[in-house]
């Protein structure tokens, strides 16, 4: 069967790095603001697209607008809790089978899960700082604050740690993440076509032997991939737990 054939794959790989792309967070209800239907809802709503006001120029020119629409869009999004996916990843990663996890989502989706190892590309919602003292803040401070959310020590507006539009991600965190494809056997790329920013960043460095693509969705890129599985991602993920627990029954 193909489950035991992909899991024989899984266990014998001496390293497994997964790239985790919006796929499986849509699985989870998380809203895709920049790519599905909530990017119209919010030109319409701001008179400005996702890309323009989720941008490191807009966060200096108009904070204003900028944190009423971090506040209620982006934070308000990130409030959906990790899907089934996500506590299976944990599962083989707990397992043995999984050693590490890349991601460009801000949601913290696999740590909220209790997934380890993790590399935010893009960083998280959840911590922000100020950029004068560094003394840092949790989401819901800058969600109760009204209008800009200041540094109660130094009164200066505050700054999420996620990589805004027109900046670059941190060069240390990428060649760190960049090593571990480097390093991967198995590289298992769930919810993200092989041409994706996610995944075209880091296929440069891969050298393994099995490169396993998990999507709903048919691209052109798939043929890059040794393995295809069109599928949802949290389906696969049960199947490969479900078959590590009836190995391990036997």
């Amino acid at each position: 069967m193909r489950e035991e054939m992909i899991f024989q794959i899984l266990r014998d790989s001496r390293y497994t790095v997964v790239l985790s792309g919006a796929g499986l967070m849509a699985e989870s209800g998380y809203p895709l603001l920049r790519d599905g239907r909530e990017s119209y809802e919010i030109e319409e709503k701001y008179g400005y697209s996702f890309e323009e006001i989720f941008s490191s120029a807009f966060y200096s020119a108009r904070k204003e607008l900028f944190f009423r629409f971090y506040k209620e869009v982006v934070l308000k999004a990130a409030e959906t809790p990790p899907g089934e996916g996500f506590y299976s990843l944990k599962a083989l990663q707990d397992s043995g089978l999984v050693d590490s996890i890349i991601t460009r989502r801000i949601a913290d989706l696999e740590k909220r899960a209790g997934c380890r190892n993790v590399y935010d590309l893009k960083g998280s919602v959840f911590e922000n700082s100020c950029p004068s003292c560094g003394r840092r803040y949790p989401a819901e401070y800058i969600a109760q604050a009204k209008g800009v959310p200041l540094c109660e020590h130094c009164l200066v507006a505050l700054r999420p740690h996620v990589c805004l539009f027109g900046e670059m991600i941190d060069n240390r965190l990428m060649t760190e993440a960049a090593q571990e494809v480097e390093k991967a056997e198995v590289l298992l790329v769930l919810g993200a076509n092989l041409n994706s920013p996610l995944c075209s960043q880091f296929l440069q460095y891969y050298t393994g032997s099995s490169l396993i693509l998990v999507t709903d969705a048919e691209h052109y890129s798939d043929q890059r991939a040794d393995i295809v599985i069109h599928e949802r991602c949290d389906r696969f993920l049960s199947d490969m737990v479900s078959e590590y627990n009836k190995q391990n029954q036997n």
